[in-house]
């Protein structure tokens, strides 16, 4: 079986393996780029996994004509810089001790442990330069299922990195057939060793809950978070019940996956501390949040805080307090954010200054906006 994808024939692509195969060494690429090119998804990132330790692979690189970064040498990772996307090459690794964060690696000329050490089944299926591909460990097939499954014991997979929790509910909603359920021995895995995850860094169990509510349909997912304890675990108090509603609700109005939206939806104590999340989605989750119980009409929010914020806010509101959501939603919210109030401050001056003159303006912008924006600058000045 052969995979085709653009990344694979690029010229950059095919002069960096053939460096390295030159020189006398492996090359096959692996993880996110070959399973993404089974399922015709696009790709984000790729790797290539080698035999060739981190100097061989500089030296080859260079011969190349190709310019390396030593993003993670100690990990055996040196980035490529070979066209448009980086290419991260690896060498083939076996870890010889895990602490449930970090890895102590060792490296390997065999690509059966390189596989042995990965997450999934579906990430540890291999491609050589002309597509041929490589699977170690029957991860083709449960690619064709669409079915998520740890390598080997699934306890032993998440002592070794606790993230890999997050990441199993992750690639479940992203890549798995929801109608079949997730895998019961990784689901039992996850939720006897949900205390793990106390021991993860906030930044990277944000990053990956916001990936995870990235997919389109992520409700099955945190569904089975909930049931296991883990949603507790990371963010307490939050709710997962109306989250399938959003979902429908965004199909409804053609509106786009967005996690911050979702994260709203949820709700949770401090999800800013809890998921570290950056200022402007903490800036945007507190905004949607509390215009979830606001009186203000949709176009009114468009005008306050945007179209797109008005429309997540009748999403939210659908989801969870059951309010209707009208199909002139998104007419309602772009005629709000379009208005333009039009009295300025130099209408008022100089009969007025200072503290006057501000709320004098607030006033007339509140009675501009109760009558739906229609009164006109005469109106409002006489």
């Amino acid at each position: 079986m052969k995979i085709s994808a653009s990344w694979l024939t690029h010229v950059e692509t095919q002069h960096l393996a053939g460096a390295l195969m030159t020189a006398g060494f492996q090359a096959v690429f692996v993880g996110g780029c070959v399973r993404n090119a089974l399922l015709n998804e696009p790709i984000n990132d790729i790797d290539l996994a080698t035999d060739a330790v981190p100097n061989q692979i500089i030296a080859c690189a260079k011969n190349a004509g190709f310019h390396s970064v030593p993003t993670g040498i100690e990990h055996g990772t040196v980035t490529v810089l070979a066209g448009e996307t980086p290419i991260e090459v690896t060498t083939f690794r076996k870890d010889i001790a895990t602490d449930g964060r970090h890895a102590t690696v060792a490296f390997s000329t065999e690509i059966s442990d390189d596989a042995a050490r990965r997450d999934f089944t579906i990430n540890a299926i291999y491609a050589q330069s002309d597509g041929t591909i490589i699977d170690p460990l029957g991860g083709l097939s449960d690619l064709e299922a669409r079915r998520v499954r740890f390598i080997g014991s699934a306890q032993d997979r998440i002592r070794e990195d606790y993230l890999r929790i997050l990441r199993f509910f992750r690639f479940h909603a992203w890549y798995a057939d929801a109608a079949e359920g997730l895998d019961p021995d990784g689901l039992a895995a996850c939720a006897s060793l949900a205390d793990g995850l106390d021991r993860l860094a906030k930044e990277r169990v944000g990053a990956e809950i916001m990936k995870l509510l990235g997919a389109t349909d992520p409700a099955p997912a945190v569904a089975a978070m909930a049931q296991t304890g883990v949603l507790a675990r990371i963010l307490s108090g939050a709710v997962a019940t109306g989250l399938p509603v959003l979902v429908h609700w965004e199909g409804t109005l053609g509106v786009s996956p967005d996690p911050v939206r979702r994260l709203a939806c949820l709700g949770g104590q401090d999800p800013d501390a809890a998921l570290r999340l950056s200022t402007k989605q903490a800036k945007r989750y507190a905004q949607l949040r509390m215009a979830i119980g606001s009186t203000q009409s949709i176009a009114v929010l468009g005008y306050q805080i945007g179209a797109a914020g008005a429309v997540d806010v009748a999403l939210l509101r659908s989801s969870l307090l059951e309010q209707p959501l009208a199909l002139t939603t998104k007419a309602e919210a772009d005629l709000g954010a379009a208005a333009e109030f039009p009295v300025r401050a130099a209408d008022l001056m100089p009969q007025m200054t200072g503290p006057a003159l501000g709320a004098h303006l607030k006033a007339l912008e509140a009675r501009w906006i109760a009558s739906g924006f229609v009164l006109s600058r005469d109106d409002l000045l006489s």
